[in-house]
């Protein structure tokens, strides 16, 4: 699972990225600021199982605050996208192609209309952000469309045997996009194509299809950043009227990377998420008033910068992902006497097989049984695990 970050220029996604993160990448007010792609990790939260048990955990990745467990996640920050960037201005393609492993997008957006459509500074107000989603939503769309239209010879000339098989073929075609027969054949439903031959597909058909598969196979939460600015909250308002089923989270990506650097420096006591945070020691004036600034305008009117909320919405709400924790019935502790110290991230409907796999190939090979060790019941390879499982699996592997 990879969590892509886009959005046009300047429009504070590498500032979003850094502050998720806590990557140093370069950020200034000015477009292509980012030119290749930067890979960081960033943290989700799940209540841990260590509270179930009655002990503290010893996490070998990420960290466990109050029971409260960070669980690490790839993020991918890319160069902003300009109008025309599947058409490979502002080396849009490359940037495209960055994503293609991304399994849900955050798309960065200036709320408070302070940069234009290329990302140059305009005074607040003056740039509407509806037109940056429609923009960025067309451009991935047409993107999709692209590459379908590529394979799409190969498609409507073959012949295939059952609709299964077609559905097949076309998610191995298109798997660089994130393609799996799941979503194809969702796409398919939804824009009631199923029974329409390939070959029988107009260009209406295509642009439907790619549109519909996109969302499905890479949806989009829309981070309304600088929601600080006074212009940013109608308009905050304005984009959740106009897309009524969009997830839109109002966020400040420098308020929390301000507090993160404070925190690391020792100056104030906060951990990422939290709605509040407490002075560690004597401030110097310039400290004080930036701080009091995102107390008075971020903390307490939104209740936490949203970066935190935005990431957490990504995996758990759009993708569905769930929380798993391998241990045993005998003992909760690995061989170096860490506490439960893994916690996997898997797709809902996931197996007890899935999960064995997730922690090793062989012993999903030789699989032998799971033991759900909070009941203490045995489960076969063909049971759906629910969110904060705590799982024993039994091998034969060597």
């Amino acid at each position: 699972m990879i969590i892509g970050v886009v959005g046009k220029p300047s429009s504070g996604k590498s500032t979003f990225f850094n502050a998720a993160t806590m990557q140093d990448v370069p950020m200034a007010a000015y477009p292509f600021t980012t030119i290749e792609a930067n890979k960081a990790i960033g943290f989700v939260r799940v209540e841990c199982a260590d509270k179930d048990f009655g002990v503290q955990c010893n996490p070998r990745t990420g960290f466990c605050h109050n029971h409260i467990r960070f669980v690490p996640v790839e993020l991918i920050d890319v160069a902003g996208l300009v109008p025309g960037a599947h058409e490979g201005k502002g080396r849009g393609n490359q940037f495209l192609s960055d994503l293609s492993r991304a399994s849900v997008l955050i798309h960065v957006v200036d709320a408070a209309g302070a940069t234009n459509e290329k990302g140059d500074a305009v005074p607040a107000g003056t740039h509407d952000p509806l037109k940056d989603i429609e923009f960025l939503e067309e451009e991935i769309d047409l993107w999709f469309l692209g590459i379908i239209e590529k394979n799409w010879a190969k498609f409507a000339k073959s012949m295939f045997e059952s609709k299964t098989k077609m559905i097949e073929v076309m998610s191995q075609n298109l798997s660089g996009i994130g393609a799996t027969p799941a979503n194809i054949e969702y796409a398919m439903l939804h824009t009631s194509l199923t029974e329409k031959k390939l070959s029988e597909w107009s260009e209406e058909d295509q642009m439907r299809f790619a549109k519909t598969f996109r969302k499905k196979s890479k949806p989009i939460v829309v981070a309304a950043n600088k929601m600080d600015i006074p212009q940013a909250r109608d308009n905050i308002k304005r984009l959740k009227e106009k897309y009524p089923d969009m997830t839109i989270i109002p966020c400040s990506g420098i308020a929390e990377l301000t507090l993160k650097r404070a925190a690391k420096e020792g100056a104030i006591d906060y951990v990422q998420g939290s709605k509040s945070f407490e002075a560690k020691k004597e401030l110097s004036e310039k400290q004080k008033q930036g701080l009091d600034y995102i107390r008075k305008n971020v903390l307490e009117v939104y209740g936490g910068t949203g970066v935190q909320e935005v990431l957490e919405t990504s995996v758990f709400d759009l993708l569905g992902y769930i929380a798993i924790f391998p241990g045993g019935t005998k003992k909760l502790s690995d061989q170096f006497g860490n506490v439960l110290p893994d916690c996997f991230l898997l797709p809902q409907k996931s197996t007890a097989l899935d999960f064995a796999f997730a922690l090793h190939t062989d012993f999903g090979k030789h699989f032998i049984k799971a033991i759900n060790v909070k009941t203490r019941q045995l489960i076969g390879k063909e049971h759906e695990l629910q969110n904060r499982d705590v799982i024993e699996i039994v091998h034969g592997a060597k």
